[in-house]
């Protein structure tokens, strides 16, 4: 058995680290602050094959698989989460839909542009009454001489309003006890996007609140068979977990790194705090839940590019990393001390950004309901 990635992977790390770190990193407390949705960061990811990276290369894609993407995305997130989260949302929520139950007709007109990343998709599940109890929308659809009449909301949805989002995947009821899928593009008439939510953090990502007022959109819109809607969300679901725990995997890094360099060149009595054992002991907890997180994620992302079920070992590691990141960045402020609360210090940032990692995509609670099922609970 070979734990050690191919060199290819190693290599492909490589080049988004640098990226991240040389274009990303400059900015990221400046886009963080003016709550500025980073376009120019997208355009060029998306000339690097970013925005597509799990999807074959003759429909645009750049041809890789679950575990290069999950990389990416956790070495964007080292950088900068609110580019983690496009890319990951727009990646295995926005696109993956489409490509996984779309009609050859539905993947000839959307794909290209969502693959090549020239434009975003966004994903509509959570509403204001619906969020872990995701399997019972409002929003509600009506088939009226070949169109779909939508009627409804969805709440916290990212990549949703950009100058550059193409459409939104809805689920929505299509009868009393019928969920379906409903492809709805930007732009038509009844459906708007609030204005992006406030949040604690994430703050150069794009959310928000979406309503769907009497909006027209054409029979073929209907995303795989009528009906399979909770299905489908359910598979989207398991795929999206491995990226949540790549970017918590990501935000573990990044309050390692942080925290070992500040504590090898902050000197207190006369010396690195980095020498004292308090500050030893946490930055060893820090590596070994780090080395156990990143086994977890890789492991679920290997399982599924090897076609085999994985839906646990998602929610696993969806759940490890999300509250493991939570005490790694809870333990990277205390060792910063009072720089560690200034804004000026990056560990300021990723202590906020962290949070909506244990929520998002299902929160703790629900992972550990998917876990018990799994085992026959």
């Amino acid at each position: 058995m070979d734990l050690d990635l191919p060199v290819e992977y190693e290599d492909f790390r490589a080049v988004v680290r640098d990226f991240a770190e040389t274009r990303i990193g400059p900015i990221a407390e400046e886009i963080d602050r003016e709550h500025r949705f980073p376009y120019e960061i997208v355009e060029e990811m998306a000339g690097l094959g970013l925005m597509g990276i799990p999807f074959p290369e003759a429909i645009g894609g750049a041809g890789g698989d679950t575990l290069l993407y999950a990389i990416a995305v956790e070495e964007l997130t080292r950088i900068d989460a609110s580019v983690g989260v496009t890319v990951a949302a727009h990646t295995s929520l926005g696109t993956m839909p489409i490509y996984l139950f779309g009609t050859d007709a539905q993947k000839e007109q959307w794909l290209p542009e969502l693959v090549s990343g020239q434009r975003l998709a966004a994903f509509g599940l959570t509403e204001p009454e619906a969020g872990s109890d995701a399997g019972n929308p409002r929003t509600h659809a009506e088939l009226e001489n070949g169109q779909w009449r939508i009627n409804g909301s969805k709440m916290f949805i990212t990549n949703s309003g950009t100058d550059i989002t193409k459409l939104v995947t809805i689920t929505t009821r299509t009868g009393e006890d019928e969920i379906s899928t409903i492809i709805v593009p930007n732009g038509t008439p009844g459906y708007t996007q609030s204005a992006p939510l406030h949040k604690i953090g994430w703050h150069a990502s794009d959310t928000r609140e979406l309503t769907f007022a009497d909006v027209l959109v054409p029979e073929e819109n209907l995303l795989g068979p009528r009906g399979v809607g909770f299905k489908q969300f359910l598979q989207i679901l398991d795929g999206g977990r491995v990226s949540i725990a790549a970017m918590g995997l990501g935000t573990m890094q990044a309050a390692y790194d942080l925290s070992l360099a500040y504590a090898q060149s902050r000197n207190q009595f006369g010396r690195p705090i980095a020498k004292f054992q308090a500050i030893q002991f946490k930055l060893a907890d820090m590596a070994v839940e780090l080395a156990a997180a990143r086994a977890l994620v890789y492991r679920a992302a290997w399982l599924k590019d090897q076609g085999r079920p994985y839906a646990q070992e998602a929610a696993i590691a969806k759940l490890y990393t999300g509250e493991a990141s939570n005490r790694a960045v809870n333990e990277a402020v205390q060792i910063h001390g009072g720089y560690g609360y200034m804004d000026e210090y990056p560990i300021s940032r990723i202590y906020r950004d962290q949070k909506v990692l244990e929520i998002g995509e299902g929160t703790n609670e629900v992972q550990r309901l998917v876990i018990a099922r799994s085992l026959g609970l």
